[in-house]
């Protein structure tokens, strides 16, 4: 019985060191050395004060949760309270629900008297939120409707302000998989830095 504790003993150490130490520093050292701003969160910084992960979707909006009309806006988001990284999840309402519909409809609204266009111009990523609640990404067209209105905001002209749109879209990963999109923080960065 001795000899079976010092066993199990000695095999809880070494796999300690190995599983506990070793293989967490391995990983740790790769993902620093192979993709250390992935690694890290791909923090994003302005003026040397971080504002956020590209990764993430975030608002910008008032303490109200009003729209700030010079920010480029991004999708809405279904997680928690909006943006809330510990409750991402998506509404998980179908299409034939009576509130998801009503939802739609309204942001619809809301977003064409803010933008100043029909509603039938506001592009089904601003009115649906992502699965994860988090995307941090938008349309090209969504970005694109947004112009005028972050233009006379922020007293740019729209020619400007539509070339840096035009000049953040990602195309699509690989090539071909998904569609071409803008990371709302980074847009909003460049933003502030045009300023």
């Amino acid at each position: 019985m001795i000899r079976q504790f010092w066993t199990a003993l000695r095999a809880l150490l070494v796999l300690t060191l190995v599983l506990g130490l070793g293989y967490p520093l391995v990983v740790t050292a790769i993902g620093q050395g192979a993709l250390p701003a992935q690694a890290n969160g791909s923090l994003e910084r302005l003026d040397g004060q971080i504002v956020g992960s590209v990764l993430l979707g975030q608002s910008f909006t008032d303490a109200e949760g009003a729209p700030l009309p010079e920010w480029f806006q991004s999708r809405p988001s279904a997680a928690g309270a909006g943006y809330d990284g510990g409750a991402s999840s998506g509404s998980n309402l179908g299409p034939s629900n009576d509130e998801l519909v009503a939802s739609i409809e309204s942001r619809r609204a809301a977003i064409a008297e803010f933008e100043g266009v029909d509603p039938d111009r506001v592009p089904a990523d601003a009115l649906t939120a992502s699965a994860s609640g988090l995307d941090p990404h938008i349309s090209p067209e969504y970005a694109l409707l947004q112009v005028p209105r972050v233009a006379a905001a922020r007293g740019l002209d729209e020619s400007t302000v539509r070339e840096l749109v035009e000049s953040m879209i990602q195309g699509r990963d690989l090539g071909y998989l998904g569609e071409p999109t803008v990371n709302v923080l980074q847009l909003n960065i460049a933003l502030a830095e045009t300023d």
